[in-house]
């Protein structure tokens, strides 16, 4: 880690205080209404679309966004816009199917679908994957934005972990969604702010500004999508964005943190709105993003002598605002890289907790208590969400950074490998039942424990396929749908009550305002 090139001063570190102090208000406001888990988990369903549609733009886009889509244009290019490509036109697919069919019967969680749809096991199987896959998640986000953290104020990275861990879980845990939204709304207009900042200093400082960032961008291949070649066993411009049709219909079609959202809307109108209002600005708000990174290196191209030696690219742009942005104003882009990363461990402590209540306690573990033991349930649940995620962000900072690439690569592919299988198979078809899904499932998930192994390195070299790693989601979702389907159409029968469940039987929730 580089040294830090100047001190965050005084006006920065006011700056930084109100706007946390801000998150701790609103959180201290909600706290009183949350008396219930209908207002804890959604909100009391109250909400309009573009709150919630910026909401979204603060639970889906973290702190990479902000940190590390500017360090990979500085370092390399803009190939990994790519994989969001797919976000427009699986937007589509929400606002048309996917939304009216979570809000069928006031649900609260993703996985309920999952249990009306196909029954008790796999209605689990997605609850289980998603809670791990969430901590796992939350840890490495804690861990990813203690660094420029540490970077910027010199404190130990532990302290910084857990200082950061128990702020988040704080305002959260008092505030249950209500404080999580209304602060994912702050914060995602905190983010933009801070982008727009960012790249007005940069370009201002160049002495041909915007058409020097182009000249010299161009000149250096730093505007390049990658390879357009068809070589799926390679990171192409093609591999990459058809895996991001497989990440955003999973995103769209099944992630908690998006359905909580879908259902606290006050309509199905709202909730369309929303998710059109965040489909608007997310794909060019991470190109805009992007520019600030090839920004950043035509900068330094431009005047070298200001970079700091040894510093890694997701240094380069907290180096820059601490160098060349005045103070108070830097403070503000200092709170935006905080914001980045708070809105997305809020919303998924408060997802986690809702699910576990949900789908757990009151179906099978605590049926048939009161309202205000699955409340007190929910707050106990992400208090202890809170404290995995800053034990695991501990220990992420002591591992090598390759073993970090590892976990990931074993919770995707062990956890969520079918979770978009079983919703696309749910909403799309009439044929395939309980069952049929729990037997693919079961197949589905040895084949992904085969691919896993693969991928570490934990086979033979003959036993090992011919595929790259970047393909065990897509492939394990696809051997799941074909088992599924093929299991169902040599049983012959089809399940039932099927209403308000799939396309092909869906019927407006009752009492829905269009």
């Amino acid at each position: 880690m580089a040294d830090l090139p100047i001190p965050i001063r005084t006006l920065d570190w006011i700056a930084i205080l109100v706007y946390l102090g801000g998150m701790v208000g609103i959180a201290l406001h909600f706290a009183r209404r949350n008396t219930s888990t209908e207002e804890y988990f959604v909100g009391g369903r109250s909400f309009a679309g573009w709150v919630i549609g910026l909401s979204m733009l603060g639970t889906i886009v973290s702190s990479s966004t902000f940190l590390a889509l500017p360090a990979a244009a500085y370092a390399l290019d803009w190939r990994q816009l790519s994989v969001n490509l797919a976000l427009p036109f699986v937007a589509v697919l929400a606002v048309v199917v996917f939304i009216p069919l979570f809000r069928r019967g006031r649900m609260t969680s993703a996985f309920e679908y999952l249990g009306l749809r196909y029954g008790p096991v796999p209605r689990l199987y997605g609850t289980v994957s998603f809670i791990v896959m969430q901590v796992i998640r939350m840890a490495q986000v804690l861990f990813l934005v203690s660094l420029p953290l540490q970077f910027l104020t010199g404190a130990p990275l532990a302290a910084v972990i857990v200082a950061a861990g128990v702020f988040v879980a704080f305002y959260t845990i008092v505030g249950g969604i209500d404080a999580v939204i209304w602060t994912d709304v702050i914060q995602a207009l905190v983010l933009i702010g801070g982008g727009l900042i960012c790249a007005a200093y940069v370009v201002l400082a160049l002495p041909g500004g915007f058409a020097q960032v182009i000249e010299v961008g161009v000149a250096h291949d730093k505007f390049s999508w990658g390879s357009f070649d068809w070589d799926l066993g390679r990171r192409t411009f093609w591999t990459v964005a058809l895996l991001g049709v497989v990440n955003w219909l999973a995103i769209y079609g099944g992630d908690q943190n998006l359905v909580q959202r879908y259902v606290s809307a006050r309509s199905l109108y709202e909730a369309r709105k929303a998710t059109i209002i965040y489909s608007a600005i997310a794909l060019p708000m991470w190109a805009f993003f992007f520019f600030v990174g090839t920004s950043l290196f035509v900068f330094y191209q431009t005047f070298p002598n200001e970079l700091s030696p040894g510093l890694e690219p997701d240094q380069v742009l907290p180096s820059f605002i601490l160098s060349h942005i005045p103070a108070g104003v830097a403070g503000l882009v200092i709170a935006a890289i905080i914001a980045a990363a708070m809105s997305t461990l809020d919303s998924s402590l408060n997802a986690i907790a809702t699910v576990t209540v949900v789908d757990l306690l009151k179906p099978f573990l605590a049926p048939g208590r009161s309202d205000r033991y699955y409340l007190g349930a929910a707050r106990l649940t992400a208090t202890l969400a809170a404290v995995l995620m800053i034990a695991g962000a501990l220990v992420f900072a002591v591992l090598p950074k390759e073993s970090m690439n590892d976990v990931s690569l074993i919770v995707t592919s062990i956890f969520g490998g079918c979770l978009m299988g079983l919703f696309m198979l749910g909403f799309f078809t009439r044929r395939v039942d309980g069952a049929a899904a729990t037997i693919a499932l079961i197949l589905a998930i040895v084949f992904n424990l085969y691919l896993g192994l693969s991928a570490l390195g934990g086979l033979p070299e003959g036993l090992a396929p011919p595929v790259h790693s970047y393909w065990t989601g897509f492939l394990v979702n696809a051997l799941f749908v074909v088992l599924a389907y093929s299991i169902s159409l040599v049983r012959r029968r089809p399940p039932t009550g099927l209403a308000g469940l799939t396309v092909w039987t869906m019927r407006e929730p009752t009492g829905e305002r269009i």
